[in-house]
Order: structure tokens, then sequence, then C-alpha cells
């Protein structure tokens, strides 16, 4: 995951101007950006700097399943190829978001199904971003709201995966 830091860093080096690595942050962050071409504000030439030094894995969307109280599961695909689950819980008052922190889990607990899987790993911060926005895009189309909670109860421990869990509230909770 770049920091705007890192993004401001690359420019600068680069001698792209400063204002340029706010345009790059809100296509990544804001607007969700999944190839560098849909940058349309930077200049092919700077479209193609960021193409040979970077790469962009979105999570997608793929396969869902509605239940008869509104609840929506999402299988969600990794860039490797691997799945995570997502859930959106509609309420009257609010959708709650249920992501993912890991794919599979270390824990065996009796109770929950993740715990028969083996880990395959963490994700990172990116990750646990992408399926936020997704499953608020999903929100938004489904129920006409924005997510209002999220909660780290869908695969993995969150704790075990501390650094990308909070790096990830991070992102989510900016106000950029």
């Amino acid at each position: 995951i770049l920091t705007k830091e890192e993004i401001t860093e690359f420019c600068i080096r680069h001698n792209l101007p400063e204002f340029r690595s706010k345009q790059i942050t809100r296509w990544l962050w804001g607007k969700k950006a999944t190839s560098f071409n849909q940058m349309s504000s930077l200049s092919i030439k700077t479209r193609n700097l960021l193409s040979e030094n970077f790469c962009i894995n979105p999570v997608t969307i793929h396969n869902l399943q509605k239940s008869s109280d509104n609840t929506i599961k999402y299988s969600l695909k990794l860039y490797d190829n691997l799945f995570v689950e997502g859930v959106l819980i509609p309420s009257k008052k609010r959708v709650t978001a249920c992501i993912s922190s890991q794919v599979g889990c270390s824990l065996d607990c009796t109770f929950c199904a993740t715990g028969t899987l083996k880990l395959a790993r963490n994700l990172s911060a990116a990750e646990i971003y992408d399926q936020v926005f997704i499953l608020n895009e999903e929100a938004l189309s489904n129920f006409g709201k924005h997510i209002s909670n999220i909660v780290f109860m869908g695969m993995g421990e969150p704790l075990l995966n501390y650094n990308s869990v909070v790096d990830a509230i991070n992102l989510i909770t900016t106000e950029e």
C-alpha cells in the first residue's frame, strides 16, 4: 500500500508537480481507480510512469448470496485468486459491513467455520480498504444508504493482522 507520503516522494523524485500526488491519492483511495489508465486527469506520460513502477490489485466481487432478511454475503476475489467473505447486514437505521482481515484463520475456534480453514495469508491494508469501498457501493445500490458500521468479523482474527487493520482503519476514516 502506498501512503500519501510515499506518493509525494515518488512525485518529487520524478519531477512531477506536488499537486499530482494529491490527484493520484484521490484516484487511488477516493475514486477507487482499478487501473492507472482510469486516471484521466493525469497525462499519459504520468500514467505510464505509474504503470512502470506500481500495480493496482483490486478486490472484486466473485459471487453473492441474498438471504430472506436482506443480508447479502459476498465472496470477494483477491489478486492472487484467493477469496475472502464480506457481508452487508441492513437494519432500519443502518447498514453494517462485516469484513475480513485474513484469508483463512490460524485459530481453531470450534464455533467458527473459518477456523476449519488454514491461514493462507494476511490481507494488506489496501485489500481491507477495498472491501469497505466495494461494500459501501453495494449498500448504496441495494439499500440506498452508506455503511454506518464496520465490524472485523469476516475471515481471520484482526488482532493477528494488527498493522494492516490499523492502516486500513486510518484510510477508511481519513477526511480525504
